[in-house]
């Protein structure tokens, strides 16, 4: 499928997760199997884009095309703004986001809240669109709460607006991520527009992308939570999905091999410190599913240099694979 002139082969998206999807998770990921990535949310705040943060956010070289940037905001001119900012500075594809249910973006009537004021959200696209030359996407939810379900509603507003694509969370925001997913509403939002639609929400297996396929409609799938330590989920559901047949699980030694090099992607884009401390959620996510996880982490988490970090996080996955032998450094 393509959004815009870009090509997303396969049709296998990063969800954008503020925190998460860092430069390094996101070509990590695009390793694994995803066709493409969309960076953490941006504020459209003009007075915090040079902040260490943000600037970190904005940071694309060397990156895999396309790049895709998320905004986030309530004021449509300076949306409008900070899409024009963000291609200036590399992005290929700009993202608006109406689906994030945090409290505190809410609060600043960003994200979901959006939802409650569909005239906002007109005028929002209407001047975010023309802003800029290249594809503008549309993440939403199925509305704001179960007594408002206005998904359709908006996905029309945004398919007249001129958006790209949009991908649909199958929940409310008053849901939050509890819950089974809507994948019913997913699809009577794919069949009553013409752009192309990505379902979200519970994708966890190749079987669960099959089956949502199946259920939507949808042009390709987003996934978020799923790939938090296990990036090679992408790679899982492209082979079911092109064969039928599922790949093996990564081996231990794999999974360490892998985890060692996000581990040094880490340290170089942020430095030691900051990479350090911003791993340590990345090696409870890579470890959630194995043994004496919660040892693993009550140790790893008093690493405080990246050498440290890299010869305990090597010993525990060495030890899961039964290994004896003496753990080598491994480079990004």
């Amino acid at each position: 499928m393509r959004i815009g002139t870009h090509l997303i082969s396969p049709p296998l998206v990063l969800a954008p997760m503020a925190g998460v999807t860092d430069k390094p998770f996101r070509l990590l990921c695009k390793r694994m199997g995803a066709g493409y990535a969309v960076s953490e949310m941006t504020t459209s705040d003009p007075r915090l884009w040079r902040t260490k943060k943000s600037l970190w956010r904005m940071e694309h070289t060397g990156e895999p095309d396309p790049i895709g940037v998320q905004i986030a905001g309530s004021d449509p001119q300076a949306l409008a703004e900070a899409a024009r900012y963000n291609v200036a500075h590399g992005a290929q594809i700009v993202d608006v986001n109406m689906g994030c249910p945090a409290k505190k973006v809410c609060g600043s009537w960003a994200g979901s809240a959006l939802l409650q004021d569909e005239a906002l959200v007109a005028r929002i696209l209407a001047a975010v669109v023309p802003a800029v030359e290249v594809p503008v996407t549309l993440k939403i939810r199925t509305g704001w709460n179960r007594d408002n379900r206005n998904g359709l509603r908006i996905a029309r507003i945004a398919e007249d607006s001129g958006v790209a694509a949009l991908a649909v969370h199958g929940r409310t925001r008053a849901d939050m991520y509890e819950g089974d997913a809507e994948y019913e509403t997913i699809a009577a939002i794919k069949a009553s527009v013409s752009i192309p639609v990505f379902a979200n929400g519970d994708v966890d297996t190749p079987q669960k992308a099959r089956a949502v396929l199946n259920q939507t409609k949808a042009d390709g799938l987003l996934i978020g939570r799923a790939a938090q330590g296990r990036p090679w989920i992408f790679r899982e559901i492209a082979h079911y999905l092109a064969t039928g047949e599922l790949q093996a699980p990564p081996s231990a030694d794999e999974v360490c091999t892998i985890l060692s090099g996000h581990l040094e992607a880490l340290y170089a884009f942020y430095g030691e410190e900051s990479g350090v401390r911003i791993a340590r959620k990345h090696l409870g996510w890579y470890a959630k599913d194995r043994p004496e996880n919660a040892a693993f982490r009550s140790i790893v988490n008093r690493a405080e240099t990246a050498g440290e970090q890299q010869r305990l996080t090597q010993e525990y996955f060495a030890a899961l694979a039964g290994e004896s032998r003496r753990p080598m450094p491994i480079a990004a």
